[in-house]
């Protein structure tokens, strides 16, 4: 009878020890799933604030009137250029690949000057190929 317990104990424990070695492979397994969702939006933290650097630079500087199309490069990837609309306007984007920043202005006594109201996170223009980067 005493042999019987033991076995039923024995049995018991190693029944726990695989319960516990699922419980513990599933949260591993959820740990690993936000540590990359983590990474990804870490990722895209460092690319906005790289972006949006970018634009403020690309707002500092001083553009000329012509070309009408004018680009520089921020920092290595980002690229800034300014495009010369008609009447006066102007738009600023700065980019790489997909994303982009536009900020507009107008040509006010023969410099670029850029709203006060900010940037925007999509084309402020009708015609979207204005809005592409070169």
């Amino acid at each position: 009878m005493n042999r019987q317990r033991g076995m039923s104990s024995l049995a018991m424990v190693l029944l726990v020890l695989m319960l516990a070695g699922t419980i513990l492979a599933g949260l591993n397994q959820q740990l690993e799933t936000f540590s990359a969702l983590v990474r990804s939006e870490s990722q895209a933290m460092r690319e906005r604030a790289g972006l949006q650097s970018s634009l403020e630079w690309g707002k500092v500087q001083r553009w000329s009137l012509e070309p009408e199309l004018q680009c520089r490069q921020a920092s290595p990837p980002w690229r800034v250029c300014l495009r010369l609309l008609e009447e006066g306007n102007v738009l600023l984007i700065a980019g790489k690949g997909e994303r982009r920043l536009w900020r507009s202005g107008h040509v006010i006594d023969g410099r670029v000057r850029f709203s006060p109201h900010g940037w925007s996170d999509f084309c402020p223009l009708k015609e979207n190929a204005l809005c592409q980067l070169p």
